[in-house]
């Protein structure tokens, strides 16, 4: 009865608006429950469409070579120096679990805390009562209209995190950057084509980048020109908290990965496979640009998430036909979304953009067999991209959550045909 209501309420044009004075009470009781465990740590906030996760790794990972012991909260993991696998399909969870687990970060010693803070969880008070010394802002795109209704008020609700900040790093090359500098207290910026901070000199490979700053050096080890970005406003939270230009440099270089973000799966198949999490149009556009260098065949595997925002269906189905050479739909966290119809939306973006169903467009609604048709499919030299779920542990169907891992059953599906 509960569960039936709530799902009625949730049709309700108004159900995210009236539900907040109700968020609101929850994060009060949860601060009140565990005594605000975040008022005596230092936290880094990270928002922003894409590129939150590996940039909060890459400041915890900086700030724990450098002898800082810091906490990490994302939608990968969280913990201090062992970290545990986030099994929910939620980047900042809710307000008790948040504060819960803060407060077992601090009992572990951390002096630090670096979270990374979605739109979500700004407008429904999750963080209501963490005090953030400094705020990064990686980007705005479209995406998570299908709960803000509009890209202003999502806009808006990332901003809350600036006016909170103590000191904000702003992407200076987003177009929402005048927004955000109005409301931060005080900042800096950093970009490539923009910003006081600008990386020069850049130069991209299949395993990361290089670049100057001014006078540091930044090389990591996680491909993209997106993780430019990235790792200059990790590089910028480090001199802001007076880490030195080698603390930094080598805090970046050493992080080998962040599971499922542009990870390389390689068992001796005589091909290359990437599994990551973009489900973003952004997201996706900016995974093709980094392996756009690639000579052979790209095959993608891609599909939608239930209750999510339709609009970008069509629009990512014609990013993936734009930039593959063969593209397979698939499923997502379809929840109690009709799969058919979710897939539906890719093939209209994907036709429109000159794929042909059954020739160089496929739908494959059972993800396994849908990655397994992608690896056979794959010859000498050609690249699969296995996008969407990255890190994910589980896949979300009408009948509750299922064990599914991107990269365990590549890995499996390779090691069987062998």
């Amino acid at each position: 009865m509960k569960t039936q209501l709530k799902k009625f309420l949730e049709k309700l044009p108004f159900y995210d608006d009236l539900v907040l004075p109700y968020h609101y009470a929850q994060s009060v009781a949860a601060g009140i429950k565990y005594h605000h465990p975040a008022k005596n740590l230092r936290v880094i906030g990270v928002t922003g469409t894409n590129g939150k996760t590996t940039t909060c790794f890459m400041i915890w990972h900086m700030l724990n070579q450098a002898g800082y012991k810091t906490g990490l909260m994302t939608t990968v993991a969280w913990g201090t120096d062992k970290l545990k696998p986030e099994l929910g399909h939620m980047t900042t969870v809710d307000a008790f679990t948040l504060n819960q687990r803060i407060q077992e970060i601090k009992n572990q010693g951390a002096k630090f805390l670096v979270l990374e803070i979605t739109s979500h969880a700004l407008a429904e008070f999750r963080t209501l009562g963490i005090p953030v010394e400094i705020a990064v802002f990686t980007n705005l795109t479209h995406e998570h209209l299908d709960y803000h209704k509009t890209l202003a008020r999502y806009r808006a609700a990332k901003g809350k995190l600036f006016k909170k900040a103590k000191f904000s790093i702003l992407n200076a090359d987003d177009p929402s950057i005048k927004y955000y500098k109005n409301l931060a207290r005080e900042f800096t910026t950093y970009g490539i084509k923009h910003g006081d901070h600008q990386a020069k000199q850049i130069k991209l490979s299949a395993t990361g980048v290089k670049y100057s700053s001014g006078d540091i050096n930044i090389e990591t080890k996680i491909p993209g020109e997106f993780n430019v970005y990235n790792s200059l406003a990790a590089c910028l939270v480090g001199q802001k908290l007076g880490l030195t230009n080698k603390q930094i440099e080598q805090g970046i270089k050493s992080l080998d990965s962040v599971e499922g973000h542009m990870n390389i799966v390689d068992v001796g198949q005589p091909f290359t496979i990437i599994v990551d999490y973009a489900h973003a149009p952004d997201a996706l556009e900016k995974v093709f640009d980094s392996v756009k260098s690639h000579k052979g065949k790209i095959i993608s595997v891609h599909g939608g998430a239930g209750r999510r925002d339709p609009s970008t269906r069509p629009i990512r189905g014609a990013i993936l036909a734009q930039h593959s050479d063969i593209v397979i739909i698939t499923e997502d966290d379809s929840r109690d979304e009709d799969p058919e119809k979710i897939a539906q939306g890719f093939i209209d973006g994907a036709e429109k953009h000159g794929k042909i169903l059954n020739k160089d467009l496929f739908k494959e609604l059972d993800r396994k067999k849908a990655i397994k048709l992608a690896l056979d499919k794959a010859k000498k030299g050609d690249l699969v991209l296995i996008l969407g779920k990255g890190h994910e542990k589980t896949i979300l169907r009408a009948d509750g959550p299922h064990d599914f891992e991107d990269i365990k059953v590549v890995k499996e599906l390779l090691r069987s045909s062998k």
